[in-house]
C-alpha cells in the first residue's frame, strides 16, 4: 500500500444533493423549533453546538470524493451523535443511552474500516471515481475504482467480502437486527435531535453508504444482496411488531424509523431479480424507489418527532397513559400529526404513498414473496401509527394532569416548523418527478405507479387504519384490554423488544466478558506483568546482592582492580 493515498474534496452528482437538500431542510427546521423547545435548559449554547457538529458532519459524509473521507466524517456522525443523545449527561439513563449508542456503532464501524482496507488494498485507491462507463454506463453516478481489476484478478471473493464488511457498518448506523438495539435507548435526548437523528443524519447514513456503492454491488456481488434483503425484511416485521406495543410515544416512533429504514434497504436489496448487472427497469426503480422513500420520510418522519416534541412539551410526559383527547388543546400538531400519519400509512394522495409503493413494486418485480411480506409489514405500519395517533389525541383525557397543568399549543417557533413539513409531505409525492434527477444509471427515469399494486397496498393500509380506530379510538378501549389478557406472554414479549437487549446482556457479559475477557485479564495480570515483575524483582534482588561490593573503600577497590587486571592478562596471554 506504498502507493495508496486519497485526497479530500466535494462530490456533487445527484444522489449527494438530495441528501444535502434533505439534512439541510430537516437540520433548519430542528434548528428553529430547538430556540423554543430548548429555551431555558441549562446548557442551551452546548447543545447548539453539538447539533451545527451533528450537521456538519453529515454534509462532510454525503459530499465525501472517496470512501476514507466517508469514514472520517461517519465517525464524526457517531461522535456528535454521542454528546447529544448524552445531553442530559447528569441523568444516569441518558449517560447509558449515549456510551450504548457509541460503542454499538463503533463495533459495527470495525467491520467497515476493516472492509474499507481491503477495499484499498486490493484496488489500489480509496476514490469515487467516473468511470462509470463500466457498469453505468453514462458516468454521471460514481463510482468504479480505476484499478478494481487488480481486485477481481486477485480472487472472486474479495470485493464480495468488502462490500459485505462495509455494509456491517452501514446496518449498524442504520439500526438494522441485530445492531438496532441502541436507538430506542438514543431517545434518551432531546426530542428535536431525535428528529435529526431518525430523519436526516445517523440512521439514514447506512442506507446512503449501501446507494453510494450500488455500482460495485450489482457488478461485483449481486448474490450477496440477498443478505441486505433478508436482513431488511426481517428488521422490517421485527420493528413494526415492536412498534405495536410500546407505550412510549418517541419508542414507538423509533421502532417505526427501524422499520422505514429497513424499507430502503429492502428497496436497494432486491434491485436484481436475477445475478445479471443490467440496469433494467426493475433495477432502476428498486435505486429510485429507496433513495425517494430517504427523502419523503425524512419530512414526515421529522415532523412527527417534532409533534411528539409539542406533546412532550404541554404534558410533561412520553408515555401515551397521561395524554388522551389532546386534539382540542392543540389543533396545529394534531393536525399535522395526522397528515404524517397517514404519510407513512402510504395513504394517497401523501408522499409515502408513493414512494413506498415503488419499494413494494420493486419488491414483487423480485419475488412474489418478499412483496407479500413487504405489503403485509406497511399494512402493520398503518395499525400501530393510528394507536399512537388516537392514543394522543383521542381516548380519555387526563383529568389528574390537567388540574395541575392545562395543555396548550406549542409556540409559534415550534409550530411553524411542523408546518412548513407538512406541506412538504403534503406535496413532494406528486408534485416532483423523483426519476428524473436521481436513477441508478444516471438518466431520466419516469415513475410510473403500479395500479394492481397500488390499490392492493392502500386498501390494506386503510383496513388496517379502520381496525386501529376501533380499537383504540373511543374513551374505552375493551377489546385491546381484551387483547391483552388474551395474549399477555406475546404483548411482554414485545413491549420487551423481544428481549434482545437481555440476549445482548447475556452475550457480553456472559460469553465475551467471562469467557474471552477474564481468561485475557489472567493472562495480562499473571504472564505480562509477571514477566515485568519478575524481571523487576530479578533486578531488586541483583543490586542487594552487589551492594555490599560497593563498600566505600578505596585500598579495597584497588585490590579488585588490580586482581582484575592481572585475570585479564593470564586469559589474552592463554589465548
Amino acid at each position: 500500500m506504498g502507493d495508496l493515498n486519497f485526497d479530500l474534496g466535494i462530490l456533487l452528482d445527484p444522489i449527494s444533493v438530495v441528501m444535502l437538500i434533505v439534512i439541510s431542510t430537516v437540520s433548519l427546521m430542528v434548528h428553529i423549533y430547538s430556540f423554543g423547545y430548548m429555551h431555558g435548559e441549562k446548557g442551551f449554547q452546548r447543545y447548539y453546538a453539538y447539533l451545527s457538529l451533528f450537521t456538519m458532519s453529515m454534509l462532510g459524509l454525503v459530499v465525501a470524493t472517496n470512501i476514507f473521507q466517508m469514514y472520517l466524517f461517519w465517525e464524526l456522525v457517531g461522535v456528535s451523535s454521542y454528546l447529544l443523545i448524552g445531553f442530559y449527561y447528569p441523568l444516569q439513563a441518558a449517560v447509558s443511552a449515549s456510551k450504548k449508542a457509541f460503542i454499538v456503532t463503533r463495533f459495527a464501524d470495525m467491520f467497515f474500516l476493516i472492509g474499507i482496507l481491503i477495499f484499498g488494498y486490493y484496488t489500489g485507491s480509496f476514490s469515487f471515481s467516473f468511470a462509470g462507463d463500466v457498469v453505468m454506463g453514462s458516468g454521471t453516478t460514481p463510482f468504479i475504482p480505476v484499478d478494481v481489476v487488480k481486485a477481481v484478478a486477485a480472487g472472486g471473493f474479495i470485493l464480495p467480502t468488502a462490500l459485505v464488511l462495509m455494509f456491517i457498518g452501514g446496518a449498524g448506523k442504520s439500526a438494522m437486527f441485530p445492531l438496532h438495539i441502541w436507538l430506542p435507548d438514543a431517545m434518551e435526548g432531546p426530542t428535536p435531535v431525535s428528529a435529526l437523528i431518525h430523519a436526516a443524519t445517523m440512521v439514514v447514513a447506512g442506507v446512503f453508504q449501501i446507494a453510494r456503492l450500488f455500482p460495485l454491488w450489482i457488478e461485483y456481488a449481486p448474490g450477496q444482496m440477498s443478505i441486505i434483503v433478508w436482513v431488511g425484511v426481517f428488521t422490517a416485521f421485527y420493528a413494526a411488531a415492536v412498534a405495536c406495543a410500546q407505550s412510549d410515544i418517541k419508542r414507538v416512533l423509533a421502532f417505526s424509523t427501524i422499520s422505514q429504514i429497513a424499507f430502503m434497504m429492502v428497496s436497494l436489496g432486491v434491485c436484481l431479480p436475477g445475478h445479471e448487472a443490467v440496469l433494467d427497469n426493475h433495477t432502476q426503480l428498486g435505486y429510485m424507489a429507496s433513495m425517494f422513500h430517504l427523502f419523503t420520510h425524512a419530512m414526515f418522519k421529522a415532523c412527527l418527532f417534532l409533534g411528539a416534541g409539542c406533546i412532550i412539551h404541554a404534558v410533561h410526559s412520553n408515555e401515551m397513559s397521561t395524554m388522551g383527547g389532546l386534539r382540542k388543546y392543540m389543533p396545529v400538531t394534531h393536525v399535522t400529526f395526522l397528515i404524517s400519519c397517514l404519510a407513512i400509512s402510504g395513504i394517497p394522495p401523501f408522499s409515502g404513498f408513493f414512494s413506498k409503493d415503488e419499494i413494494i413494486t420493486a419488491c414483487f418485480a423480485y419475488s412474489p414473496v418478499v412483496g407479500w411480506i413487504m405489503t403485509g409489514i406497511a399494512a402493520m405500519t398503518a395499525f400501530y401509527m393510528f394507536r399512537l395517533y388516537y392514543g394522543i389525541f383521542w381516548g380519555t383525557e387526563n383529568k389528574e394532569l390537567h388540574e395541575h397543568h392545562t395543555p396548550h399549543e406549542a409556540p409559534l417557533t415550534m409550530t411553524v416548523p411542523l408546518i412548513i413539513l407538512t406541506v412538504i409531505t403534503v406535496t413532494c409525492g406528486w408534485a416532483l418527478n423523483f426519476g428524473s434527477f436521481i436513477s441508478a444509471s444516471g438518466q431520466d427515469y419516469q415513475i410510473h405507479l403500479d395500479t394492481q399494486v397500488a390499490i392492493t397496498s392502500c386498501v390494506i393500509a386503510v383496513i388496517s387504519i379502520a381496525l386501529a380506530t376501533y380499537i383504540y379510538k373511543g374513551e374505552k378501549q375493551p377489546i385491546a384490554d381484551m387483547l391483552y389478557k388474551r395474549f399477555p406472554t406475546l404483548h411482554r414479549a414485545a413491549y420487551k423488544r423481544f428481549y434482545m437487549d437481555e440476549i445482548w446482556m447475556f452475550i457480553t457479559h456472559k460469553i465475551i466478558f467471562r469467557c474471552v475477557s477474564t481468561p485475557i485479564a489472567w493472562f495480562d495480570r499473571h504472564v505480562v506483568d509477571g514477566t515485568f515483575d519478575f524481571m523487576a524483582w530479578g533486578a531488586n534482588e541483583a543490586g542487594e546482592t552487589i551492594r555490599p561490593w560497593q563498600s566505600g573503600d578505596v585500598r579495597r577497590y584497588a585490590v579488585w582492580f588490580l586482581t582484575g587486571t592481572v585475570a585479564l592478562t593470564l586469559v589474552l596471554l592463554c589465548i
